[in-house]
């Protein structure tokens, strides 16, 4: 048995993947953008997660752009049975490395051909739709056009599933009276903590909570109460920030990214470290 066997698993659509995933943004360059410094240790990290029991692996084609996916398809491809790759659309960076919409559908239909040809995929296994009503965060707005464009693809044969992702619970709810959605896919962590109440109705439900920014993304989670408990528990700071959001619902899974092999074994290290319910308390108030 694996060491991220010990997190569990949870159904994407009809796949089962592992809740210790890997998120793929660090193996581009500089702000997600061109060629990583060493492309080889790029896929030397990824074919480890695979070796290490992950598969769940989450991409973009606008990371990069296009150099991510076509570093995955380097090192994963001819892509096992068990291996899950979920994509994202609805960004199209600029010249200078910008993040800018893309939701149309002549930019919706784009953006999944080249996430097929870059991974080398005939079907891409999920995509989720990322809203840009404001990059930052979830903002209310009419995502039918969007969606709807990514629902003909689908019937096209060219998409197992559909998520979506920076998205408020209005639109969620939106999306899911227009098709199935096996995902949500927002920033949350421990200081983060704006969608308790959309993760425990998405359990209900059985759909997937997938938080990006699991750590804080660009600023590090940092605090006195996250030190503590991780010294209490034999374990790094980002291990315990891990083990609290698997802790915390069992449809959350995580896709914390890395470019260094050393960070990928001590992420999927915290699948052992078990958080006692006074931890947990104390982590929580973290938040308030």
């Amino acid at each position: 048995m694996s060491e991220v066997s010990r997190a569990g698993t949870w159904l994407l659509g009809e796949k089962s993947v592992s809740r210790m995933g890997y998120g793929t943004m660090q193996l581009a360059g500089p702000q997600v953008f061109g060629p990583p410094r060493d492309r080889n240790a790029a896929i030397s990290v990824l074919r480890a997660a695979l070796e290490s029991g992950i598969t769940h692996f989450d991409t973009s084609d606008f990371y990069g752009p296009h150099i991510t996916n076509q570093i995955v398809r380097e090192a994963l491809s001819p892509y096992r049975d068990d291996v899950t790759l979920v994509t994202k659309i609805g960004v199209k960076r600029g010249e200078k490395g910008q993040w800018n919409r893309a939701l149309t559908p002549e930019a919706i239909n784009e953006a999944v051909h080249d996430n097929l040809r870059n991974l080398g995929l005939e079907v891409l296994d999920v995509v989720n739709l990322r809203l840009m009503f404001n990059p930052a965060k979830p903002v209310e707005g009419d995502i039918t056009e969007p969606l709807e464009a990514l629902i003909a693809l689908k019937e096209q044969g060219l998409i197992r599933e559909l998520g979506i992702s920076n998205a408020t619970l209005q639109q969620v709810t939106q999306a899911r009276s227009m098709t199935e959605i096996v995902c949500v896919q927002n920033m949350y962590n421990l200081a983060n903590r704006q969608d308790d109440a959309m993760i425990d109705l998405m359990a209900a439900e059985n759909i997937a909570y997938v938080p990006f920014f699991p750590l804080g993304g660009f600023t590090p989670l940092q605090s006195a109460e996250l030190d503590r408990v991780a010294a209490e528990h034999d374990a790094t700071p980002k291990q315990v920030a891990l083990a609290w959001l698997l802790q915390r619902s069992p449809n959350i899974l995580l896709i914390p990214g890395t470019s260094s092999l050393a960070h990928l074994r001590e992420n999927i290290a915290s699948v052992n470290v078990e958080l006692s319910d006074d931890a947990v308390a104390e982590l929580d108030a973290i938040a308030g």
